[in-house]
């Protein structure tokens, strides 16, 4: 290439007149000012736009489609993308600080690696000594071949064939056993990360299912929305990052200090002095370190971001997902397509910025350790051969054989050295990014825990309402860090008993839709709760299940066997047909209670569903039952689930709305005759007969406990029906009276105020 070049360059020169040393001057200030232009420019721009303290949101920027015109970063599609991961709650707080090598990341780091090495005698642990034993194997066989490709050259200098052949055949030999260990190291460490991914993954998944956090953490917490992202992505990539950072320091380490003591003997051997070498290559190393340490950009913070990036890309993939069919009703797949454009842009910005620093942070990088410390490395080697007064063989040749050995042995050696000296100082950069990696693994399992506690945060809220402070106050709710706790007490009997005292409905934004409820259900006292929208029917349900907290008062009520909710959508898991009824049990668990195949399919006729066995092919089909069955198909099967675990209590919030009135009146007769207490939300007067309490809201706070009356209550119905349908057909009556008097060319007073008229005159 710079032979093409210097040939253009030369006929560029001949037919123009211009002196060839004036041309190659003039493309080297073109590159130098194109590469200003470029690289340094826009570089020197964006830190000064960083560090402004009169508007550090504003920045300068070209936009190519708006005239090259300067816009706010808001407008930007990344910090627009990260201003809505904050309002959304998908960024922990502490998690806005830029991760860095501090005091909070080593401590967190090391309660994560107690758990990915939970003691000296666990495998990890073996395969961290195994792994540690290759690496110092590898350096000492770098060091040994080094020493036989500097025999190897002298023996070249003085033409000894025979020695030389013995010791490329002894090279050789060497090789096979330092390939082997070359995988190995490769195979352990993948190995170890896999290790680690295992222990990490098993521990994160126990706390995810503990105490029902998996439902808790997104519901009630606003701190980690993202909780998939978190436990697949985060965690792979911060145990392969553990594991590949072990191997990047350890074997640099011993290969300083192996080679340093090397380099000493065999130039204390020439005859020169073994310790100015090391002294300028340490100060060298350190300057470098230091520089570098100045200019680096905050790879933490930029992974952090980029991490929650792809975390909010892939929530607005989950939206979409989960609400396919009301985005296809509307027509909204425009908007959608444009929430996803502007955040995979935002990716894509994220990633383009984290290139960027690299480009220029590298560019000096290998400047200082390739070329500096190379001229370094050609001192040191040259200082025992200069001031060497030895020879150490004194041979006939004026030792020339022996100071060669000598240079291609501290060649090879500073090569290895310098390799090593490196992957240190690079890893500077990626230890960084450990960092951030394990500010969010880190943060994932300490939300775990507290969610799992009972303590919740919800960042959006949190302080943002002083009202909403003070009404928690008056309510007598027990507010800490601008937020109600539930100080509330729980307990837990199989006697039969539902009791609530002073107990508020609270939602997990912190709104009190009911300030106190007191009420007592006992077995037999089927209640049945209505009211409208938006009162707390479902509340009340999610408080008696145990998936919203007690935040004052009192609730006394059976353990979680004895009670079973079935929802208005029930839940398809995945599995066979038979996994549907008796979910959540297992087939082992199912026969342990003496239930066989012919007890399900008594259930299914008693929900209507016996023909279900036969069309899907028996208990053993597998299929994708949230599609396989329709929607009235899918609440019956719910039912047959609560003939399945007989609780003492049966929570249904509009669990037959999809079902014909006929075949939902004989499940609810049977629901009662298996001695099953219904707490039933619905808006069907045909269910009233099998309730025996009305539990009514109001929608502003208050509410009524009665005995439910059914046949009056009908009757009455009936009758509010039949005057609404009455009064409701007046104005138009007065209407069309007021239409014919018009017609007619008559008075249009009504017959009402004639006939006070008439009276009038007589």
């Amino acid at each position: 290439m710079p032979g093409v070049i210097s040939k253009h360059l030369t006929q560029l020169s001949s037919a123009t007149g211009i002196p060839e040393t004036s041309l190659h001057r003039a493309i080297c200030v073109a590159v130098v000012a194109l590469y200003y232009g470029k690289i340094i420019h826009p570089k020197l721009v964006s830190l000064m736009a960083s560090n402004s303290t009169l508007n550090p949101k504003r920045v300068a920027r070209k936009d190519l489609n708006d005239n090259k015109q300067d816009v706010l970063s808001e407008q930007d599609s990344t910090e627009a993308a990260i201003k809505n991961i904050e309002k959304l709650g998908l960024q922990k707080e502490n998690q806005k600080k830029n991760p860095t090598v501090n005091k909070a990341f080593l401590l967190q780091l090391q309660k994560l690696l107690k758990i990915m090495v939970p003691s000296v005698w666990s495998r990890e642990s073996g395969i961290l000594t195994s792994h540690t034993l290759t690496l110092i194997a590898r350096t000492f066989l770098s060091i040994y071949v080094a020493m036989l490709e500097g025999r190897m050259v002298k023996y070249i200098v003085r033409r000894d064939v025979r020695n030389f052949s013995f010791m490329l055949l002894r090279w050789l030999l060497v090789a096979l056993p330092a390939t082997f260990i070359n995988s190995m190291i490769r195979f352990l460490e993948s190995h170890l990360a896999m290790r680690f991914r295992t222990r990490l993954v098993r521990y994160a998944y126990k706390l995810y299912f503990d105490h029902q956090t998996y439902y808790r953490v997104s519901n009630l917490d606003g701190r980690l929305e993202n909780a998939d992202h978190c436990l697949t992505d985060d965690i792979t990539a911060f145990t392969s990052s553990v594991a590949h950072l072990y191997s990047h320091l350890t074997k640099p380490i011993l290969d300083l200090v192996l080679i340093t003591v090397s380099l000493y003997n065999i130039g204390k051997g020439m005859g020169g002095s073994g310790v100015p070498g090391p002294l300028l290559a340490a100060t060298v190393i350190f300057l470098t370190g230091q520089i570098l340490k100045a200019v680096s950009p905050k790879f933490g913070k930029l992974v952090a971001d980029e991490a929650n990036l792809k975390g909010y890309l892939r929530y607005i993939h989950s939206r979409i997902i989960a609400n396919a069919e009301e985005i296809a009703f509307y027509n909204g797949h425009k908007v959608e397509l444009n929430h996803l454009n502007r955040a995979y842009k935002a990716v894509c910005d994220q990633m383009i910025s984290i290139f960027s620093q690299r480009l220029w942070y590298i560019m000096l990088e290998q400047f200082l350790m390739k070329y500096v410390w190379s001229g370094t490395g050609m001192i040191m080697v040259s200082i025992p051969i200069i001031l060497g007064n030895k020879d150490p063989e004194n041979s006939k040749d004026g030792g020339v054989s022996a100071r060669t050995q000598y240079f291609t042995t501290a060649k090879n050696m500073l090569a290895s050295g310098a390799d090593a000296v490196e992957r240190l100082m690079t890893s500077y950069k990626e230890i960084v990014e450990l960092a951030g990696y394990t500010s969010r693994v880190g943060n994932m399992l300490d939300v775990f825990k507290e969610v799992g506690q009972g303590q919740y945060e919800k960042p959006s809220i949190k302080g943002n309402s002083k009202s909403g402070q003070r009404q928690w106050e008056t309510l007598r709710l027990t507010v800490k860090h601008g937020v109600p706790v539930a100080t509330g007490e729980l307990t837990e009997y199989s006697d039969g008993v539902i009791s609530l005292d002073d107990v508020p409905i609270v939602t997990p934004n912190y709104d009190v839709v009911v300030s106190s409820l007191s009420l007592k259900v006992v077995k037999g006292m089927h209640l049945l709760i209505t009211g409208p929208n938006g009162c707390g029917k479902s509340s009340l349900l999610r408080i008696l299940s145990g998936l919203w907290p007690v935040y004052r008062g009192k609730l006394h009520k059976p353990p979680a066997e004895d009670m079973f909710y079935i929802p208005q959508r029930p839940y398809m898991s995945i599995g066979s047909l038979r996994d549907q009824i008796i979910y959540p049990d297992t087939l082992d668990e199912m026969k342990n209670k003496k239930i066989t195949d012919k007890d399900l399919d008594k259930i299914l006729q008693q929900v209507h569903l016996a023909h279900i066995v036969r069309r899907e092919g028996g208990w053993d089909a597998a299929a994708d039952w949230k599609d396989v069955l329709s929607g009235g198909e899918k609440q019956r099967m719910g039912m047959a689930r609560l003939f399945y675990h007989k609780p003492q209590f049966a929570l249904l919030d509009e669990c037959t709305s999809a079902v014909s009135i006929d075949v939902e009146s004989q499940i609810y007769q049977a629901a009662k005759d298996a001695d099953i207490t219904l707490l039933t939300i619905t808006h069907r007067p045909s269910l009233w007969k099998f309730h025996t309490h009305l539990l009514q809201f109001d929608g502003e706070g208050k509410w009524t406990l009665e005995p439910l009356n059914t046949e009056t209550r009908l009757t009455l119905k009936e009758e509010k029906q039949r005057l609404e349908a009455q009064l409701s057909g007046i104005p138009r009556m007065q209407d069309r009276l007021k239409e014919l008097c018009v017609l007619l060319g008559e008075d249009s007073t009504t017959p009402d105020s004639q006939e006070a008229e008439t009276s009038s005159s007589d």
